[in-house]
């Protein structure tokens, strides 16, 4: 018979191995899926995590769109590590990437077409602060009448969809696009793009915003008072009230900063890789942070490796889509395989798993 034994201690070694394990147990169970699906298992892996990197017909293009996709993750994912440490559940940066970005192309096409410097820099605040502020929402729901702000957050994501829906058929619709949905294109406005810095690279500001951001969270939660009570406040909640830690205070800067490190991933995109509002301008970025966040551990480090990770799952399941017709659900679904074995791996942190006989009667 199997059983658990509580360990003393969790283990460091299956915390940071459980990471690995649940990779390569999700390209057994992909592999399994795809050939139900019909496909060679072997070459839809293969076409997944080698051909973006290695295979010459592709890595032209898919090596700079590596920074690409991952740069929002890691932006999301650092913002909610730090809640997450600290037992604040905010499941709704979906919701808030959507507002980031409405409100920095409102900031944009309110100025259209004026040349100004100050224009960018304008509507990475409006991006930070439409995150922040729709962030606030379930802080101070949560503040003031204890609601559960996994609920909130996760129900404001579909409120923040019909905003956007209203706003790309209506008040920022192109007033040349013959009627069809959808704003100006941002991109082509140089006041207000998000161009490469370095051409062909991928890199453009908000993969320079994402690795500030990384550095930030590390000497916060590792160098700063401040992260010592968050990570007292996720381990030990009556300890830190004991010493000091006010929830409520903990509660409104965790949520408020990862829904300005949400919306400005919001920001970002829209005027550099999406280059619009659009109807279907959110592809899940906020939800398949969550995956980055705990794939990472909740370290800023581990973050940057699982959005690199997580973004080669989204180039190569695109060119596997492409190449081989494997359906969109499917490369859903194997992301989603990952954050499911990490998550039932993770007991091996805090348990033991014993074999033991029955005894005899």
């Amino acid at each position: 018979m199997l059983r658990l034994e509580k360990r003393a201690q969790p283990s460091n070694f299956w915390n940071w191995a459980t990471p690995l394990l649940a990779v390569a147990l999700t390209m057994v169970a992909g592999a399994i899926l795809f050939a139900f699906l019909g496909k060679d298992p072997f070459a839809a892996i293969k076409m997944i995590f080698w051909d973006p990197l290695f295979n010459p017909q592709f890595a032209a293009y898919s090596r700079p769109q590596l920074l690409v996709k991952a740069a929002p993750l890691i932006l999301i994912a650092v913002g909610l590590a730090i809640g997450f440490r600290a037992g604040i559940w905010n499941i709704g940066a979906e919701g808030q990437y959507i507002i980031g970005a409405l409100c920095g192309a409102a900031v944009a096409l309110a100025f259209f077409p004026s040349p100004g410097w100050y224009i960018f820099p304008l509507m990475v605040l409006a991006g930070a602060a439409g995150g922040w502020a729709w962030a606030m929402i379930p802080a101070i729901l949560k503040t003031r009448f204890n609601t559960n702000e996994i609920l909130v957050s996760l129900l404001l994501v579909y409120v923040a969809e019909k905003i956007l829906a209203a706003m790309a058929t209506g008040r920022m619709r192109n007033p040349d696009g013959a009627g069809f949905p959808g704003s100006r294109n941002i991109a082509q406005y140089p006041a207000a793009s998000n161009p490469e810095i370095i051409a062909g690279s991928g890199m453009h500001w908000g993969v320079v915003a994402a690795f500030i951001a990384v550095i930030f969270t590390y000497i916060l939660l590792h160098k700063h008072i401040l992260g010592y009570q968050i990570r007292l406040a996720g381990q030990a909640p009556r300890a830190a009230r004991f010493a000091g830690v006010a929830p409520a205070r903990l509660v409104v800067m965790c949520l408020g900063f990862s829904g300005a490190m949400a919306g400005l991933a919001g920001l970002f995109e829209v005027a550099g890789p999406a280059r619009m509002i659009s109807i279907d301008f959110n592809v899940g970025y906020g939800f398949t942070a969550i995956i980055v966040a705990f794939l990472g551990r909740l370290h800023p480090v581990g973050i940057v490796l699982a959005g690199l990770l997580m973004a080669l799952t989204y180039i190569g399941g695109e060119l596997a889509q492409f190449m081989l017709g494997l359906p969109g659900a499917a490369i859903q679904v194997f992301q989603g395989m990952l954050l499911f074995f990490l998550l039932a791996l993770d007991v091996l942190s805090n348990y033991r798993i014993r074999l033991s006989w029955p005894e005899a009667a």
